[in-house]
């Protein structure tokens, strides 16, 4: 990899095109299903509030961005509000976790949709093989340079979009561009629908706008970062609300919502049938290929990353295993090999419910951090803070109340996890104590081949 971290490598385009590629690769293929079958037929809606409290959200992340850009991004945000802390260190492996929980959501949705063009099921052994496959593809795409992956986003993003507005257009127009309902009853299967249902399906819907915390992780090598990261963010969340409004009307005009939760896993292809037939089903599944693969390729860019700088900060431990490379490879091995592992053992609902549980604490835990010790310094108002705080406990409250009397065992895996981490952090800052805050062993990834020569 040739020097991944060089200040101005991408442009606002890319920056935008890997934002979209996160956000739409899982937001509108793995989840318009599960949050249909939570909300019920006003389930676009859910999206609708989804953005409004992402909005609220991203305010923090663009104030932050705009005075402290750098390569760790949420992991640096966090260590200028805790300090080299268990919050520090916990939170950021939350938004970590979250992360990869989000690319193995999209590699399953991935095998789920390309199965489909051949008549296969959604419990198919495909489904987790040709996800573990995509994972490994954007493992070798991501050890090349920043210009590949910018350029590959780009491109990816302009035909996603482009074939999904396609798609939500046609659909529409053979619906009458009534915008009504096909179904004014909700799931038979569980407490969909009504207010918590509808709260719940929130909480998945801000999981489906989440990936615009990844141009963070980019912001000392966007150009004009001062700037550019807060334009990105908003660009990346409009284009989003839009597609997302538009091809959920086009599922709901469609199809029935027990339609939509027996094909949840599916539902754009599904929705595509009944206009179109098979051809409709190959053009959906088409896109959602290159809606998936870039979602996992911009993703996986970014975490990496984001751990590479924790590591630096001594905020998580690192050890080479043998390998060789500097830590950027070693970070990219340990991601893939994580999310491949999910991809294999956890099904796409309760995957993103993991997902959307961990970001969300995370969440909150920036927030405060920000109020609490950050605000007059980068000039914050403290109003929008505490009314993203607010709204995220909602949802999550909302969320896990929801899980609680569906799948309770979500809540285990959550719980688990939580404390697993919390615990481990603090294990390891209680033992690696004699510290200044940078690893000596951490070797930029732009210095490594000169560092090699030398040796």
């Amino acid at each position: 990899m040739s020097d991944p971290y060089k200040s101005g490598s991408l442009s606002l385009t890319g920056a935008v095109a890997m934002g979209t590629g996160v956000m739409i690769g899982a937001g509108i293929f793995a989840l318009t299903g599960q949050v249909a079958e939570m909300a019920g037929p006003i389930f676009p809606l859910a999206f609708l509030v989804a953005a409004i409290v992402s909005g609220f959200s991203a305010y923090s992340y663009v104030k932050m961005a705009n005075a402290y850009p750098s390569a760790g991004g949420i992991g640096m945000f966090l260590e200028k509000a805790y300090g080299r802390s268990v919050m520090t260190g916990a939170c950021a492996l939350l938004m970590v976790f979250s992360m990869i929980i989000n690319e193995s959501l999209v590699a399953r949705t991935f095998g789920t949709y390309t199965v489909q063009a051949f008549g296969g099921s959604k419990d198919s052994n495909w489904v987790p093989i040709l996800g573990v496959l995509l994972i490994a593809a954007a493992f070798a795409v991501n050890v090349a340079t920043n210009k590949l992956i910018s350029r590959i986003s780009m491109v990816a993003a302009a035909l996603k979009i482009g074939g999904i507005l396609v798609f939500a257009g046609a659909t529409l127009y053979m619906a009458g561009f009534s915008f009504a309902p096909a179904s004014n009853i909700g799931s038979s299967d569980g407490p969909a629908g009504g207010a918590l249902g509808f709260v719940a399906a929130v909480a998945l819907g801000i999981l489906a706008y989440k990936g615009f915390t990844t141009i963070t992780n980019s912001g000392s090598e966007l150009s004009d970062p001062e700037k550019n990261v807060g334009r990105a963010i908003i660009i990346s969340l409009t284009i989003c609300l839009v597609v997302y409004l538009l091809v959920g009307w086009a599922v709901g005009s469609t199809m029935t919502i027990p339609e939509i939760v027996q094909s949840r896993d599916y539902a754009l292809a599904e929705a595509s049938r009944p206009a179109f037939g098979e051809y409709g089903v190959w053009f959906t599944v088409g896109v959602a290929i290159i809606a998936t693969a870039s979602g996992i390729l911009a993703s996986i860019f970014a975490v990496s990353r984001m751990m590479a700088m924790l590591t630096k900060m001594e905020i998580i431990p690192h050890r080479h295993l043998g390998m060789s490379g500097h830590i950027q490879t070693h970070m990219l091995v340990y991601i893939c090999i994580t999310a491949a592992l999910l991809t294999v053992f956890f099904d796409l609902s309760r995957i993103a419910s993991l997902g959307a549980i961990f970001y969300l604490i995370m969440d909150i835990a920036v927030h405060w951090g920000v109020f609490r010790y950050l605000r007059n310094d980068i000039d914050a108002k403290g109003w929008v803070m505490i009314t993203a705080i607010i709204l995220d406990l909602i949802v999550l409250v909302a969320f896990i109340w929801l899980k609680w009397r569906q799948d309770i065992y979500v809540l285990y895996w959550a719980t688990g996890g939580v404390v697993t981490i919390f615990v481990l952090e603090r294990l390891f800052l209680r033992f690696h104590s004699n510290s200044d805050g940078e690893d000596r062993n951490y070797v930029s990834p732009a210095d490594w081949n000169e560092t090699k020569e030398k040796r």
